[in-house]
């Protein structure tokens, strides 16, 4: 499957000042056949070293001096390969396993910039706010993140309708044919397996079993890399997600995980599962047209979503009949499944939301440039709300984004942006950020 994150590699690959890589994101995203596909395509060879069960002797290579002309030339004997500047695509695959090849890094960045090297991993999030002994600024970073609904209509052979309403966003020929698929990206998600495997059998059941054993798995690495005291209280706030989205809140309630929890007992539950990508959390600011926006920051106000929308929904147990219905699954949790669907969709973005009051609340609020947009979703077709207009009345943003069930049209300043159409959102930006200048 085709991923938006092969261009950002090829430009790494083509950088003269590149660093050593490493690549980001939840276990499953795909993080290992995107590397593998992107050595395939733009090198001579690839040499793959995987650090979740690695053997003694492979162990004992990086207890030695992790000089990189060292190492190399003890791979090459190991994989029994020619690994070559330029050509050969060296891979560290979940490389936290072995703390001395992460450090090794630093030496290949010094050292030896000449060689193409990848470090992915699972929990990296986590292990790099741990004290580890390469410093900051010896390597690039990128992650990646479960297949957006592009990249969903990709899998799909839908390009050309893509690249069609690129051209003509506000055409709505095909609607229904999107709709359709819109409805199939909140069931299956973007877990790349999920996705392979809906194209090829279309079989609920199946689907059903992999989120299922993907959420598993993440309860395991809970035990596998934490104390039991920590396990036990990610375990809880994991488990008790979909109970924070029954409530419009205004923020994460720690007494939704148990009567009388207190913030200070989960910090480090909450700081695990959004450093493993698993969960996403979105701050509260107190201004919405000063920027950065990071600098007004409420701390103690946040929200946390999932990963990816298909997990979720089987967290959730949202049964199909509900997502295949017209309307019904906005009803469910209040609407916050259109949330969740649009976060995942601007993940790339630092978003935050905004409060007015008791009533009023911007769903998402994004700096982008040196703009401030607001973005409302609308869990249907009735887009009447004040948070909005109090929100464009307050701080007059030169942009303001409403995703809804209603067909895409701008209206002055205000974009409004179908759910399904969702990948318009950019290039309706530019454009609008292009015409407040001319």
């Amino acid at each position: 499957m085709e991923r938006k994150l092969m261009s950002e590699l090829l430009k790494w690959k083509n950088k003269r000042s590149r660093k050593p890589l490493l690549l980001e994101g939840a276990r499953q995203v795909g993080k290992t056949y995107l590397l593998k596909d992107f050595g395939a395509r733009y090198f001579n060879n690839v040499a793959y070293i995987n650090f979740q069960n690695p053997g003694v002797e492979l162990i004992d290579l990086f207890h030695g001096t992790i000089e990189p002309k060292r190492i190399i030339t003890m791979l090459e004997l190991y994989l029994n390969i020619k690994i070559l500047p330029s050509k050969t695509l060296l891979i560290f695959d979940e490389v936290q396993e072995v703390p001395r090849a992460l450090t090794s890094l630093k030496y290949f960045y010094e050292d030896a910039p000449e060689y193409h090297i990848v470090s992915a991993g699972s929990l990296l999030g986590i292990f790099l706010h741990k004290e580890t002994s390469f410093p900051v600024g010896k390597v690039n970073t990128l992650k990646l993140e479960p297949l957006d609904f592009e990249e969903f209509l990709w899998a799909n052979r839908r390009e050309n309708i893509i690249t069609f309403l690129k051209s003509n966003p506000f055409e709505t020929t095909f609607n229904e044919i999107l709709s359709d698929l819109f409805k199939q990206y909140v069931y299956i998600g973007g877990m790349p397996e999920a996705v392979a495997d809906w194209i090829e059998n279309q079989n609920i059941e199946s689907i059903n079993a992999i989120q299922g054993e993907i959420l598993e798995n993440y309860r395991k690495d809970f035990s596998k890399y934490t104390d039991n005291t920590t396990a036990i209280r990610i375990r809880q706030i994991f488990d008790t997600l979909p109970a924070q989205f029954a409530k419009k809140n205004d923020k994460f309630l720690y007494g939704t995980i148990k009567s009388g929890a207190r913030a200070r007992e989960y910090e480090t539950a909450i700081e695990w599962l959004t450093g493993a990508g698993i969960v996403r959390r979105v701050n509260q600011v107190i201004c919405g047209n000063k920027i950065p926006l990071k600098s007004y920051v409420n701390p103690s106000s946040f929200k946390l979503y999932f990963v990816d929308i298909g997990l979720f929904r089987s967290l959730a147990q949202i049964p199909f009949e509900v997502i295949n219905s017209k309307t019904a699954i906005f009803n469910e949790f209040n609407g916050l499944v259109a949330e969740q669907f649009i976060l995942q969709q601007l993940a790339k973005y630092t978003l935050f939301y905004w409060t007015g009051g008791e009533t009023s609340e911007i769903d998402f609020v994004v700096q982008y440039a040196s703009e401030i947009v607001p973005i409302e979703v609308k869990s249907g077709m009735n887009v009447k709300a004040k948070s909005l207009k109090l929100f464009r009345e307050k701080y007059a943003p030169r942009t303001s984004i409403r995703f809804s069930l209603n067909n895409t049209k701008s209206e002055s300043s205000l974009l409004n942006i179908s759910l399904f159409s969702v990948f318009l959102c950019e290039p309706l930006l530019n454009y609008s950020s292009e015409k407040c200048v001319k």
